[in-house]
Parts: C-alpha cells; sequence; structure tokens
C-alpha cells in the first residue's frame, strides 16, 4: 500500500481533545495548523491565576486506567513520576469509624481490592457482600448491559446497601460522570469500573496532578508541535469555515484566512462547533443538544502550617445541612508553593447554590470544620469559587452521542461529548482528538 503523502490539517481548539490530534497528526508527518481563541490552552480544563497563583478552573483526578492520556503526557516530555501524586485506589472519610475507610493496597488485582475491603473500616459485613457480590457479577456480565439504564437503577438490581451506596457508589458516580446516580448512566459508569476496578491493579490508582492543567499536557504539546513544523495560532478565533471542491478547506479568522488544507478538526465543546457549522453554512447533520453539567471547587486559604493528614479525603455531602463539598484535597501535598491551601469540589452542583461565593465558601469551610473536627477551618483567611458552567455534558443514559466523521469529506469532530465508551473525562477527549486524527491519518476522512 502506498504511503499517504502529508496532509494539510487545521485544528479549531487548543483543549486536550485537539492537543491529542494535533500531536498524533504531527507525529505522522502531516501538516498541522492549530487555532486556539484563548490565551491559554487547555479548554474546559486550564490553569488560571488567582491570588498570585497558578491553580486551576477545576480540582482533578485522574486515573491509572488513562491510558493514552498518559501515554500522550509521556510523548511530549512530560515526566509523570513528577508530573502526578499516585495513590492506591481509595474512598476515606474524615471519620473512617462512623463512615468509612477503604484502601487498597498494592497487590495484585483482584486481590488489592478484597484485602482492601477486607480491612476496610466503617462497612459492615452486608456492605462487603454487596461490593463482592457487584464486583463478581459485573466481571461476569462482561460489565456490559443488555439496555442501559441510570446508575440507581443497576445497583438496585445488584442488590447494594444503601450505606455502600451513598458512601462508596454514587461519589464514584458523580466523581466520574458528574452526573447524578439518578440521571447517570449505568452501562458508562460500568465502562469506567472496568477499567479501573476491573483490570490491573495500577489501572485503579488515583492521579492527583502536581502541575496546573495547562502545564500538564496542552502547554507542553503546543512546545511538541513548534518544534516539528506545526503553526500555532493563540487568541485566534475561528470565525467562519469554507468548504471548495476537491477536499479543499478555508479557515477565516478575524485577521486573516487560510486555504489549502484538505481536512479540518473542530475541537471545540458540542455548542461552539454546532455555531460554526451553522455559521459557515456547512450541509452536515446538526450535533445532539447536550444537557450541561456544572463543576464548581471552591479554594480555602489557612495558615501555611496547616496540613491535611492526608493528600484528599472524601466527605459526606447532605443538602439539609449545607453540605456541599465532596471531595477535599490538601493542594500544599501537590504544590510547594500552595501550603495550607484547600480545594473543595462540588459536582454537578445544584446552580442555585453557586450564585452566592461568599455564602458557599462559608457553608463549605463550616462543613470541613464539622467533618474534620478543627473548628479553625470555619474561618479562612480568603476563599476563591469557581464554577464552569459548562464543564461537562449530562451523561444520561442511551444518550446518542456523534461519530468523530461528518457527512462532509474532510471535516471531523473531535471531544469528549463524541461517540466512545466514557464519559466528559480528560481520558475521553484525548481519545476522541486521537481518533479523529487516525481517520485523517488512515484515509478515512475523505468521504
Amino acid at each position: 500500500m502506498a504511503k499517504q503523502s502529508p496532509q494539510r490539517v487545521a485544528i479549531i481548539g487548543a483543549g486536550w481533545a485537539g492537543c491529542a490530534a494535533a500531536v498524533r497528526l504531527c507525529q505522522a508527518g502531516h501538516r498541522v495548523t492549530l487555532y486556539e481563541a484563548a490565551k491559554t490552552p487547555g479548554g474546559r480544563a486550564r490553569r488560571v491565576s488567582l491570588h498570585n497563583r497558578n491553580l486551576d478552573n477545576g480540582q482533578h483526578i485522574l486515573l491509572g486506567a488513562y491510558r493514552q492520556s498518559l501515554a500522550m503526557m509521556r510523548q511530549v516530555g512530560i515526566p509523570l513520576d513528577q508530573a502526578f501524586l499516585r495513590l492506591p485506589l481509595q474512598m476515606v472519610y474524615p471519620d473512617p469509624r462512623a463512615d468509612m475507610a477503604l484502601i487498597a493496597p498494592r497487590l495484585p488485582a483482584p486481590l488489592h481490592l478484597l484485602a482492601g475491603l477486607w480491612r476496610a473500616s466503617g462497612l459492615r459485613r452486608a456492605d462487603k457482600l454487596a461490593l463482592i457480590r457487584f464486583s463478581s457479577t459485573a466481571r461476569w456480565m462482561g460489565w456490559q448491559l443488555y439496555q442501559d439504564c441510570p446508575v440507581t437503577e443497576l445497583l438496585q438490581r445488584f442488590e447494594q446497601t444503601e450505606r455502600l451506596c451513598q458512601l462508596m457508589w454514587y461519589p464514584l458516580c458523580v466523581a466520574a460522570l458528574n452526573t447524578r446516580p439518578e440521571q447517570a448512566s449505568a452501562q458508562v459508569f460500568l465502562n469506567v469500573l472496568r477499567d479501573s476496578l476491573g483490570a490491573r491493579r495500577s489501572a485503579s490508582d488515583m492521579l492527583l496532578p502536581r502541575m496546573d492543567l495547562s502545564a500538564l499536557f496542552p502547554e507542553q504539546a503546543i512546545r511538541f508541535l513548534l518544534q516539528h513544523g506545526a503553526k500555532v495560532h493563540c487568541q485566534q478565533s475561528v470565525r467562519q469555515l469554507k468548504h471548495g471542491n476537491e477536499r479543499s478547506w478555508s479557515v477565516q479568522t478575524a485577521d486573516t484566512q487560510a486555504d489549502g488544507f484538505d481536512a479540518v478538526i473542530i475541537a471545540t465543546e458540542a455548542r461552539n462547533a454546532q455555531r460554526l457549522i451553522v455559521r459557515s453554512q456547512l450541509e452536515t447533520a446538526p450535533l445532539p443538544a447536550f444537557a450541561d453539567e456544572a463543576i464548581t471547587t471552591c479554594y480555602l486559604q489557612y495558615d501555611t502550617a496547616f496540613q491535611l493528614p492526608r493528600a484528599m479525603y472524601a466527605l459526606k455531602e447532605d443538602a439539609s445541612r449545607q453540605y456541599w463539598g465532596q471531595y477535599v484535597f490538601d493542594r500544599g501535598q501537590l504544590h510547594p508553593d500552595q501550603a495550607g491551601l484547600l480545594a473543595v469540589v462540588v459536582s454537578a452542583p445544584d446552580l442555585d447554590i453557586t450564585h452566592d461565593h461568599a455564602r458557599l465558601a462559608a457553608a463549605i469551610a463550616h462543613q470541613l470544620a464539622c467533618e474534620l473536627h478543627l473548628p479553625a477551618l470555619a474561618q479562612p483567611l480568603w476563599h476563591q469559587v469557581i464554577t464552569e458552567k459548562k464543564a461537562t455534558f449530562r451523561c444520561t443514559p442511551g444518550l446518542q452521542r456523534p461519530d468523530n466523521l461528518t457527512a462532509l469529506s474532510g471535516l471531523l469532530l473531535a471531544g469528549d461529548y463524541t461517540r466512545g465508551d466514557y464519559p466528559a473525562t480528560l481520558e475521553g477527549a484525548v481519545r476522541s482528538g486521537q481518533q479523529a486524527a487516525q481517520l485523517i491519518i488512515s484515509g478515512q476522512a475523505s468521504v
């Protein structure tokens, strides 16, 4: 088979999907031009500057199962042993006897989970048996459902105890899918569990970034692209695409127009992709209207001498007590210049509670003081609340997601919303970007 000649490819969006596509195409010898509307790359997982510090627009956890993301970081020169604090699979609450503390030891799978379960505090015998039953049944089923359903229905079928649901399954579902369990896709949840709990032991490891999210991959990806001859245009918003004859594409920004592209990858979130398609009057099927889910991160600064006993804890969300926090992270254990800074995550929040930042921060500080039994935590030195209102799509049962390919020759989509096994995660975005690139490399982007 003759080797394909280098293609000229325009990529719109320097988020994780766009950067992954660009790197893969450059590695294959294609000529890439990357456009990014913002000053800072990363899309919805990026660095922000607050109180003279580089923080993130949302605290993230990666998993050892995120093979393609981790492989791509290595390829662009990120030292993974320095980039992450690697923790074994765990679900630990501040009061482990009253609630739960499960930490999987570093044993081969599935012994690590069984040993962690045997040693776990706060779980009753019925809870542990239910968890074993879930794992064994899911493996027997091949982690595959005949028909998708909500996560709550799946847990009922698998006869999971109410305590185990409240302390483990519901928090894991919200963390993984950013969708409430009564609305979340059980099949996508099983996909994530299959690749973490159901795979090798290291796949279930929890990776806490020691670098801000832009430095973790997108910025280093851009350096890689520039070193390999790609063109990168930041703060250049693409206004319109034009489709000519013989697969010729033009990209128009506010200042310039570039012609002669063989293919275009739109690697923005779904709404912006649809806007660009409509504005460009491209004759292709409209994208589905995805429901948005937000993620709120509340940063709380305390004295620099303060440190949590662990780098992260699960928290007991309880709206009746205005306990909104679901996980707390000690940023000082991840970044040496962030001593005393805690990050509390509220996934899929009720947006009504995020309008008044001062009130929300005070409620979260009070929750920390109560759950950690440290009254001083009720009075942080300063706080900052960041809500990414369109952080993810609502990952519901049977959700129809578009393919990377469109009906137009040479026009592709990339983003965590495209068809795939994963929810709206960094790994989902990277996989989609790589898939779009591979379709061009293999010649399948021409229809």
